[in-house]
Formats: C-alpha cells, sequence, structure tokens
C-alpha cells in the first residue's frame, strides 16, 4: 500500500483542509459562546445548527452535480472562499452588537458553503491517488481535519477570553484566506461531462445509494447515531451552567473529541483495519453511544473531557470505514454526487442533531438530553445489526462491490 503524503497534491489538499478546518473551528466555538451569553437559551444554539442544515440540505445535491461535471479544485477553492465570507460576517456582527441576527445569516452562509466544499474535496483525495492508498489517505484526512479540530476549538476559546469574538471572527478569516489560495494550487484530474446535464443526473447518486445497501447502511447508521447521541450543540451550556468551565473550558470540551479522533486516525494510518470492516464500526457506534452517556453524567471537567476523547476516537473508526466504503464502492463519475447525498446525512445528523439537542436540553434540561441521546444510539446500533446483515457481514474495505445499475431503475 502506497504512502499517499508522497503525493504533492494531497499534501497541498492536507494544507488546504487543516487551514479551512481551523477557521471553521474557532467560528463555531465563539458562536456557540456568543449566542448562549446574548440569550441564556439552549434552545437558541439549536437554531444556530438548523440554520446551517437547512441551505446545506437543499444545495448539496446540485452541488454533487456540479462537482462530477466541473473542475473540482476549482469548486473546493470557491468553497473555502466562503469561509472568508462568513467571518467577515461575523466580525462585522460582533463589532457592532447587531445581536443573533448575523449569527444565524452568517451560520446559512457557512452551511451554503460546505453543500460544494465536501462533494468536491473528498472525491479529490479518490481523483489524486490510486485505489490501494485511500484506506491510508482517508485516515491521513481525518486525521488532518482532526488536528485542526482540536487546535481550533483551543485557539478559538482561548482568543474569545482575552481578546471577544470579533478577534476571533478576524483571524479565523486570515486562515481562510491561506486555505483558499492553497487549493488554487492544487490541480485534479477533471472527468469529462457524459453529455447534457439532465434533471434526472441530479438524483443518480440518490438511486445509487439506495441500491447499495452497504452504503445506504453506513450512512444510515451515522445520521441517526449521531443525531441522536451528538452533545456538541450542549457544549456551551455544560462548559457554563454545569461544568462552571468558561470559554477556556469549553474550547477543552470542543477539541477533545477531535483529539480523541486524530489519536485514533494517526493509528489507523499506520495500523489500517484490514478485517471485519463492517462489525468494528458497529461496535465503534455502541462504544460512541456509552461515551456519549457517560459525558452527560459527568460531574467534572476531567471526566467530560475523557469522554469526549473516547466518543471522538469510536466516531473516527466509523469515519474512516464510511469514508473508505463510499470511494471504493461508488464509480469515479458519480463520487461528487454520492458523496453529496452523504453529505445530506451527515448534515442531518450534526446540524439538525444540534437543534434536536436544543430543544431536547430545552424541555428536560441538558444532562437528560445527552443521556437519553446516548441511550438511543445504542438502540440503533442494535437495531441495524439486524437490519442492515449486508453491511454487518463487509470484511475488506478495499473489496469493491458490484455495482448498482441505476441507469433503468425508473427514477426521475
Amino acid at each position: 500500500m502506497s504512502d499517499p503524503l508522497q503525493h504533492p497534491g494531497f499534501r497541498r489538499f492536507l494544507g488546504a483542509y487543516v487551514l479551512g478546518t481551523l477557521a471553521v473551528q474557532m467560528q463555531v466555538v465563539a458562536i456557540g459562546w456568543q449566542v448562549y451569553e446574548l440569550t441564556n437559551r439552549p434552545l437558541d444554539l439549536g437554531w444556530v445548527g438548523l440554520a446551517q442544515f437547512l441551505p446545506m440540505a437543499l444545495l448539496a445535491i446540485p452541488a454533487g452535480q456540479v462537482a462530477d461535471r466541473y473542475d473540482r479544485g476549482r469548486v473546493f477553492t470557491g468553497a473555502l472562499a466562503g469561509s472568508i465570507a462568513v467571518s467577515a460576517l461575523l466580525a462585522a456582527g460582533a463589532a457592532a452588537h447587531l445581536g443573533v441576527v448575523p449569527i444565524l445569516a452568517a451560520a446559512a452562509l457557512a452551511g451554503s458553503a460546505r453543500a460544494f466544499q465536501m462533494p468536491s474535496a473528498r472525491p479529490m483525495v479518490a481523483s489524486l491517488l490510486p485505489g490501494e492508498s485511500l484506506p491510508r489517505a482517508v485516515a491521513w484526512s481525518g486525521s488532518a481535519w482532526q488536528f485542526a479540530a482540536v487546535a481550533g476549538p483551543a485557539l478559538g476559546g482561548l482568543m474569545y477570553d482575552r481578546i471577544g469574538p470579533t478577534g476571533v471572527y478576524v483571524v479565523a478569516g486570515f486562515f481562510g484566506v491561506c486555505a483558499t489560495l492553497l487549493a488554487a494550487t492544487i490541480r485534479v484530474p477533471k472527468a469529462p461531462p457524459r453529455g447534457a446535464a439532465q434533471w434526472s443526473d441530479l438524483l443518480e447518486g440518490v438511486r445509487f445509494v439506495a441500491r447499495s445497501p452497504i452504503l445506504l447502511g453506513a450512512m444510515a447508521l451515522d445520521l441517526c447515531a449521531v443525531l441522536l447521541g451528538g452533545a456538541t450543540a450542549l457544549l456551551p451550556v455544560f462548559a457554563r451552567d454545569v461544568l462552571h468551565a468558561g470559554p477556556i473550558g469549553l474550547g477543552a470540551l470542543r477539541a477533545s473529541p477531535a483529539l480523541g479522533a486524530v489519536l485514533v486516525a494517526l493509528a489507523l494510518a499506520r495500523w489500517p483495519i484490514e478485517r471485519h470492516a463492517g462489525r468494528v464500526m458497529l461496535l465503534a457506534v455502541a462504544v460512541f453511544g456509552v461515551a456519549t452517556i457517560t459525558f452527560g453524567t459527568s460531574a467534572s471537567v476531567f471526566a467530560a473531557v475523557v469522554s469526549l476523547i473516547v466518543a471522538g476516537g469510536a466516531d473516527m473508526v466509523s469515519v474512516v470505514i464510511r469514508g473508505t466504503l463510499l470511494q471504493v464502492h461508488t464509480p469515479e463519475a458519480m463520487r461528487g454526487r454520492v458523496t453529496a447525498v452523504n453529505l445530506v446525512f451527515v448534515g442531518a445528523s450534526n446540524e439538525l442533531g444540534e437543534w434536536e439537542s436544543g430543544t431536547l436540553a430545552y424541555l428536560v434540561g441538558p444532562v437528560w438530553a445527552v443521556a437519553l441521546g446516548g441511550i438511543g444510539t445504542l438502540g440503533v446500533v442494535a437495531l441495524w445489526w439486524g437490519v442492515f446483515p449486508t453491511l454487518r457481514r463487509v470484511d475488506r474495505m478495499d473489496e469493491r462491490a458490484p455495482v448498482p445499475d441505476t441507469a433503468n431503475d425508473g427514477g426521475t
């Protein structure tokens, strides 16, 4: 298995990916604390997640079509440039003390940019590298993202405590500029368009996933598990009202899942999962659920941090397996659209999950909201074990399944 780090285009991609993620993670931690300071209502944290999810859900499928028909490097660069506009809007709103409205507008813009970024970014890895390098490349990509997801919240929380939200957003904008300039130097092989674009092409990725039990099971598992068990939207509540840790503590809590994830991703890059991938993924999601319950009932910052580290590490196992299956089991010409479908699933689990967490916390309190979510995740794993036997029996990640026939399935 060749080393993907030897490829200069992949190295540039990782650099842009890290800088862009740093910008986003700094924005996220500052937005969470700022909104909760302004309103003191967990429900408003949920509205921020919903503001990100709705435009992303609407644009993701068309964005996948764009990523399959045009230069993915340029689409990726344009999406990264969107983070600069997000930072500018957030900084202007914070400096003028305009309240929650510009934050929600920036969240919607961030969701729109993400809709184009992921369908172009993830297929770029498969376009740049040979197939035998994909498992390690996915692990390295995960490591890069998680490294930035550790450093971004920690840096954002520290800067928020010292210089306030405006300063955080300005620095995030600088990272966004650097990421955009670096991404502009990447040259990605472009697949030729297959004739004139048709409306039916937009849904071809949906039909492909629907006819692939492995991909459908993996995506739906992540959707249901993180939708129920995700607790990131409530971290400002836990940091201020439950654990009394302040904005620096919030940065530590935000960084903890990413720390666990980056440690696991580095281990998987060195020692890839070679057998029983389906079972390993299901068991990893179960560990994620247990760790979520432990976090929700933690009485100290230390216990909360350890629980989130374990949750992040378990989630990374699932991410690497799902990401590799997605690239290996999808033809090159469809990777943008299938990745867009995956983005809708991931966005629903993350951003829509934030809205669910905020709403449930408003009704039953943050501790019960997180604990019940973890219990729900364990129920999902038990259900998937029986409902998706094909996924459970996946052995080697690099073995391609038969390609589903989407040409004559009657879809529109």
